[in-house]
C-alpha cells in the first residue's frame, strides 16, 4: 500500500502485520506503548490486531510505503529461524539497513512481473532482519476484567450483527457506564469504535474473497456501501473499491 495523505486515523486495528517506510513528512502515532513519530527513512510497524491511530507531525501531509503480511505468512516464512511466536516492540525505527531492505522488498513487489524467487528471498531477508533487530516475544499484558471479555467475545464472533451497549454489559449483569469505562481502560477504545473496526476488517476480507463493496457492506453488518466506504476510508485512507480492485 502506498499512500501520501495528511488525513487523521482514529484508532484502530489491523489483521496483518504492517511494516513500511515514511518516505516524506512526517507521522505521529498512539499505540500500546506510548506516542512515537516518525519521520522521513524511518521504518514503522504494527503487530496484528495492536490498536493505534495516526496523524501527520505539524499537520503536514505524510507519504508512506506499507507491506501488511498475514501472521500465517509470516509464521511460514519465519519458521526455520524463529521458534514460537514474536511481536514487534517499537512502532517506529531509525534503522537505515532495515528501511533499505523494506524499500527493496516493495520494488521487487511491485515489479511488472514479481519474480516468484526474487520475492521469497527478499521477503526472509527483510522479516528476519526485522525480528533478529526489533522482535521479541511477546509482552505479558493484563488480562482484562472479565466483563470485558465477554463483551470483546460478542464482538469479534459476530460483528456483522447488530448489538447495543446494554446488551454488551448484559452480558456480565454491570452497568452501561461500567462498561464503557472498563472496555475504554482495557482495549484503548470504545466498544462501537471496536465493533466498527471489526466490520471494516471483515468487509475488507470479504473484498479480497471478490465480493462487490455492496456486498461486502451488507455481509459485514454496514446499514449500507456508503456507510462502509466512509468507515473504510477513515481506517485505511482508501476506498472499499480501490482495495478491492489491488486485491483482486
Amino acid at each position: 500500500m502506498s499512500l501520501a495523505s495528511g488525513r487523521t486515523f482514529p484508532r484502530h486495528g489491523h489483521d496483518q502485520l504492517g511494516i513500511g517506510v515514511i518516505v516524506a513528512g512526517g507521522h505521529r502515532s498512539w499505540s500500546g506503548r506510548g506516542l512515537v513519530e516518525a519521520l522521513a527513512g524511518d521504518v514503522i510497524t504494527v503487530n496484528p490486531g495492536e490498536i493505534h491511530d495516526g496523524a501527520p507531525v505539524r499537520a503536514e501531509p505524510r507519504t508512506w510505503r506499507m507491506l501488511y503480511v498475514e501472521p500465517h505468512l509470516l509464521d511460514g516464512l519465519l519458521c526455520e529461524t524463529v521458534s514460537g511466536p514474536v511481536e514487534i516492540t517499537r512502532p517506529a525505527v531509525s534503522d537505515p539497513i532495515l528501511a533499505a531492505a523494506v524499500s527493496r522488498l516493495l520494488a521487487v513487489l511491485t515489479a511488472p512481473t514479481p519474480d516468484p524467487l526474487a520475492v521469497e528471498e527478499t521477503m526472509v531477508r527483510t522479516l528476519t532482519h526485522l525480528v533478529a533487530r526489533h522482535g521479541s516475544r511477546p509482552m505479558p499484558r493484563p488480562e482484562p476484567p472479565p466483563f470485558v471479555t465477554r463483551a470483546l467475545r460478542r464482538i469479534e464472533e459476530a460483528p456483522d450483527q447488530p448489538m447495543t451497549l446494554a446488551e454488551l454489559a448484559g452480558l456480565s449483569g454491570v452497568s452501561r457506564f461500567q462498561l464503557l469505562r472498563g472496555f475504554s481502560r482495557a482495549v484503548g477504545t470504545t466498544p462501537h469504535a471496536y465493533l466498527v473496526q471489526h466490520r471494516v476488517r471483515l468487509a475488507r476480507r470479504l473484498l479480497a474473497a471478490g465480493r462487490s463493496p455492496a456486498e461486502a457492506a451488507a455481509e459485514s453488518g454496514f446499514a449500507d456501501q456508503s456507510h462502509l466506504t466512509r468507515a473504510f476510508v477513515r481506517q485505511f485512507g482508501v476506498t472499499p473499491a480501490r482495495t478491492r480492485a489491488a486485491l483482486a
